[in-house]
């Protein structure tokens, strides 16, 4: 649950916690720096999560769409330009967008379904452009996932599809915290590449 991405140290008065950067984050992450993207995962999830909610309202497709959007993030960090806006303003922009582009999903699905009921056959051409673009896109996520070894695919799903901290990762495949990170950016970095997206 999202409940998990929470720090396990909670900041006290007397100890209070340092501002994050955000900016400086997505920089580092747009570098292929792992260990950023851990940070701003923790910094961002729950926002991300709150705003794709109350467009999307069921809360699991809300943290299916959250998992991609930070896929997303992790993707497509070399774009963000500071110059142009600040991390968060970036991240939740595409947090909308996925949101609303479900929510139209749905929507179209609900439609093609209604019209099936009524005997209607024809499906119009831009909503099949759309579904073979969907189904193409996930099967190359498939095929690049496959191309990892298997603790770099165990630890990119558990992370990034069903939502783990590094740290439980470890535990959940009892391996030392350092090496799920090592693994981690070195599985990710291999995605980014069979994905064909390209740090600047």
């Amino acid at each position: 649950m999202w409940g998990r991405r929470q720090p396990a140290t909670v900041p006290t008065a007397t100890a209070p916690r340092s501002p994050v950067d955000l900016n400086a984050l997505l920089l580092s992450v747009a570098r292929n720096d792992a260990a950023a993207f851990e940070e701003l995962y923790d910094e961002v999830a729950g926002v991300v999560y709150g705003l794709i909610r109350r467009v999307v309202r069921d809360p699991a497709q809300s943290e299916e769409v959250a998992q991609e959007v930070l896929v997303e993030v992790w993707r497509a960090a070399p774009r963000f330009d500071p110059a142009r806006g600040g991390a968060m303003a970036w991240i939740t922009t595409i947090a909308h967008r996925r949101a609303v582009d479900r929510v139209r999903s749905a929507q179209a699905a609900a439609e093609r379904e209604e019209r099936a009921a009524q005997g209607a056959v024809e499906i119009p051409h831009d909503e099949v452009a759309e579904q073979v673009v969907d189904r193409l896109e996930r099967e190359r996520v498939r095929r690049c996932l496959e191309g990892l070894t298997g603790i770099q695919r165990e630890s990119v799903t558990l992370a990034y599809y069903g939502g783990h901290t590094y740290r439980e990762v470890a535990e959940l495949l009892k391996i030392p915290l350092g090496t799920v990170k090592t693994r981690m950016r070195d599985g990710l970095m291999r995605m980014r590449d069979c994905l064909g997206v390209r740090a600047t």
